[in-house]
């Protein structure tokens, strides 16, 4: 195919955002004195990445609205803990959205990212194509990320669900990404990480998709991805 416009996941398929919050995570947790409740960090930390993966699926599906996210992602990791006194630990809203907040301060300024994301976006640069990020992620916390991993002068737009007023993998997140680029289904590539959101939803709006199964998840065989590479490198050869 002869693409012009490449649509690209930000969270995971270039930035580290697993990476970046597994650090972000453990200065929290000294931060906030969090031994107090958890004898072992690991306890917390598994809840914590259960409770956000369940939540970014319901949110991107647009089954719960982002400040019921912003409190359950911490409500549910740190229920459970449990008091000095032995008793389970229940965390007040407000707590929540404090640790919230902070964590979100801890994570925006982390540089990190995935092993090829320069090498890739430069690539696509290279070869004339116009780059455009299309994420799920919040408005205030994915610029700061843009500016601290580096990666904000690679691209031509910024498509965020926030602006969109819808979430991807729905339709209407994706017509307002054509109407923001102007670009073209016949003439698109989307990348991303994420089988639900990136690539179900670039398909069903008529895109070509290449699958980064970064973390080398097992899915259906007859996956709807057009091609499925383990590393960013891989698509420098494609595109």
């Amino acid at each position: 195919m002869n693409y012009t416009d490449v649509f690209i996941d930000f969270d995971d398929t270039l930035y580290d955002t697993h990476g970046n919050a597994v650090i972000a995570l453990q200065e929290l947790f000294g931060q906030f004195q969090l031994s107090r409740y958890f004898t072992n960090p690991d306890r917390f930390y598994d809840a914590y990445w259960k409770a956000n993966y369940d939540l970014w699926h319901q949110y991107a599906l647009g089954q719960v609205e982002r400040d019921y996210l912003v409190v359950e992602r911490f409500r549910r990791p740190l229920s459970a803990g449990f008091t000095p006194q032995g008793t389970a630990f229940e965390p007040s809203e407000s707590l929540c959205r404090e640790i919230g907040d902070a964590f979100l301060e801890l994570c925006a300024d982390k540089p990190g990212v995935v092993e090829g994301a320069h090498r890739l976006m430069q690539h696509l640069k290279q070869r004339g194509y116009r780059t455009h990020m299309c994420s799920n992620g919040f408005h205030e916390v994915q610029y700061r990320k843009l500016r601290a991993s580096g990666l904000d002068n690679y691209f031509d737009t910024v498509v965020l669900s926030e602006d969109a007023g819808a979430n991807k993998p729905s339709s209407e997140y994706f017509d307002y990404a054509f109407r923001m680029t102007h670009a073209r289904p016949s003439t698109t590539v989307m990348i991303g990480d994420n089988i639900s959101t990136d690539i179900i939803g670039a398909h069903q709006a008529g895109i070509h998709t290449i699958f980064f199964n970064r973390f080398n998840l097992e899915h259906p065989s007859n996956s709807i991805a057009d091609v499925e590479v383990r590393s960013l490198d891989e698509i420098c050869s494609i595109l």
